[in-house]
């Protein structure tokens, strides 16, 4: 879980949502989600489980036992989805390159 903190708040901020909200939508305070940003507490299975599901992430990605998360391309048409992964690849190759 080396770095479940850092990949929590970095969802958040893509996600554009506050801690305030995370914790609304998990069902704890704010405070709890600042220290699990911050390494201070770890969350429970169940919170982790919530936090996965909403950020669409894997709680193994979470965890680091992964190096790709999981994302979900339901609600993309093809061309989005196609779009999405052809991002990816490009990412991909620039951090290659470096």
């Amino acid at each position: 879980m080396v770095d479940l903190g850092k990949r929590l708040k970095s969802l958040r901020k893509a996600a554009n949502l506050t801690q305030a909200q995370v914790g609304e939508r998990v069902g704890v305070r704010k405070t709890v989600i600042s220290s699990y940003e911050n390494d201070l507490r770890q969350p429970s299975y169940e919170n982790l489980i919530k936090l996965a599901n909403l950020y669409k992430v894997s709680t193994d990605w979470l965890l680091g036992n992964t190096k790709s998360g999981t994302f979900d391309f339901s609600n993309l048409t093809d061309e989005q989805a196609a779009l999405v992964a052809n991002m990816i690849r490009e990412f991909e190759k620039k951090n290659n390159e470096i």
